[in-house]
């Protein structure tokens, strides 16, 4: 196959993780006798201090006309440390998100075997988890009105939502659970917001399309509970944009790392696969940053936009076997070597 990648490698630690994943998808390339034409672009602090703009028309352009998209990371202190600033790196997320159609991020959440104890959960508590959460990105509170009234004194953000966009959603989570356990979690708060009503009902009614699906409904907090308790009693779980961004960090911490998880923002047309973990500026430019959640969310690329299945199995394979062999970066080695970003794209292009 020819494969044509828009590249944003973004802000901080960034470009040194996608450097990474772009040597072990080129390694896979050649190993399967697919073609990858990668086409660099600028976002976030990188592209406003380029062009005065976090996603720029022409980055757009690349995306659009690319048959995925590998993203790094955005963010820089400068920003984060000004309340004030009129043009903010994340703007240029939250737009891409909504230009591109990216409506549903899918976030997987497992261990690995080799990295149990890693997680600051006890081990009888997480063995065997594997879900994924659906969180829906181009709507919710992130999206709706917003501003300061009462002379600056009062701020107010509006938490929008339609039928449509829960459905697209849903649809998604259903389809997911039939490829999986059959169970679906539908995550709100019900009991207090009309927004959450708006989804519980709409759900409800969809569930008569996929008669095998046992769906269940549950407030955020008391699933923000049991992600910790029991994380292995759920399978695919579907949520609102702000619910959803604070659950995945927090069922992050499952795996012993936010550096090896993966993640994918897909709408109808354009798919975006990226790692879950921010922009780290305290790393950047040391060689010290974890890489594998980007690798990883190559492989989900591989799978998903181009439905290589063996590909991606093998770049699973490759870093399953590096954690069991203790080639890891500082966070995850504790009193052991550990080894530079560079040197673990090497080793798995060696391995694989």
């Amino acid at each position: 196959m020819k494969l044509n990648i828009a590249l944003l490698a973004g802000d901080g630690i960034g470009p040194e993780v996608i450097n990474q994943a772009v040597k072990v998808c080129d390694a896979v390339a050649v190993k399967y006798g697919h073609e990858i034409k990668w086409i660099p672009a600028l976002t976030g602090a990188a592209a406003i201090d380029a062009v005065g703009e976090p996603y720029p028309d022409e980055t757009h352009k690349i995306c659009i006309n690319a048959d995925a998209i590998l993203f790094g990371a955005i963010g820089h202190p400068k920003y984060d440390n000004n309340p004030s600033a009129k043009v903010r790196p994340e703007q240029g997320l939250l737009k891409m998100r909504k230009k591109l159609g990216l409506f549903a991020n899918v976030r997987p959440t497992f261990t690995f075997p080799s990295l149990i104890d890693n997680s600051p959960l006890k081990r009888e508590r997480i063995e065997g988890t594997d879900l994924v959460f659906l969180r829906e990105l181009t709507g919710g509170i992130y999206f709706g009105e917003k501003g300061r009234k009462d002379d600056g004194e009062t701020a107010f953000d509006t938490c929008t939502y339609t039928r449509k966009e829960v459905i697209r959603l849903a649809k998604k989570g259903f389809e997911l659970a039939m490829t999986r356990s059959k169970k679906l979690c539908c995550v709100d708060k019900a009991n207090v917001l009309e927004s959450s009503r708006l989804w519980r009902e709409t759900v409800q009614a969809m569930e008569k399309e996929y008669p095998e699906v046992e769906v269940s409904y549950e407030f955020v907090d008391a699933v923000a509970m049991r992600l910790v308790q029991w994380p292995n009693s759920y399978d695919v779980l579907i949520t609102e944009n702000l619910f959803g961004d604070i659950l995945t960090d927090e069922a992050s911490v499952i795996s012993g790392s936010m550096g090896l998880m993966p993640s994918a923002s897909v709408g109808e047309k354009h798919y975006l696969y990226e790692p879950i973990h921010g922009s780290y500026p305290q790393a950047a430019g040391k060689n010290i940053a974890n890489p594998l959640a980007t690798i990883l969310s190559a492989a989900m690329m591989f799978e998903d936009a181009f439905g290589l299945k063996e590909e991606a199995e093998s770049i699973r394979n490759v870093v399953n076997k590096s954690l069991a062999a203790g080639v890891v970066t500082e966070d995850l080695s504790g009193d052991k070597k550990a080894y530079k970003t560079s040197d673990i794209g090497d080793w798995l292009v060696a391995n694989l």
